[in-house]
């Protein structure tokens, strides 16, 4: 039986197979730990983080429940990526579902302007 670790690593082994992020479309990487969220724009290409943001940063400001956080830091990124030059990014979920905290952070996203 596999726990639930190893189960996301597999996942995310096969997500990662089809998806890598360039300088024109990085990478948006999602984290999501039982405190907080972090997301990065990363360009796998030269291997940098270009932008990252979470829940726990000292510029972050939102309360509420950890899905309005998740909100929160989805445009917290997206303001940082649009500032960065980056409008379009490749959405990695890293091996979670498309449901929760991970949808909420997306939403966020996209509601801060990234296209994805």
């Amino acid at each position: 039986m596999l726990g639930k670790l190893s189960r996301r690593q597999r996942i995310k082994k096969g997500i990662r197979k089809h998806l890598s992020g360039s300088s024109e479309r990085p990478r948006l990487s999602v984290f999501r730990s039982n405190k907080g969220i972090y997301a990065q724009v990363i360009d796998d290409l030269s291997g940098k983080t270009l932008v990252s943001a979470s829940s726990l940063s000292k510029e972050f400001t939102a309360e509420g429940s950890k899905s309005d956080q998740s909100v929160a830091v989805g445009k917290l990124v997206a303001e940082k990526a649009i500032a960065a030059g980056i409008k379009e990014v490749v959405f990695d979920r890293n091996g979670y579902l498309y449901h929760g905290r991970i949808k909420s952070l997306a939403e966020g996203a996209r509601e801060g302007g990234l296209i994805f």
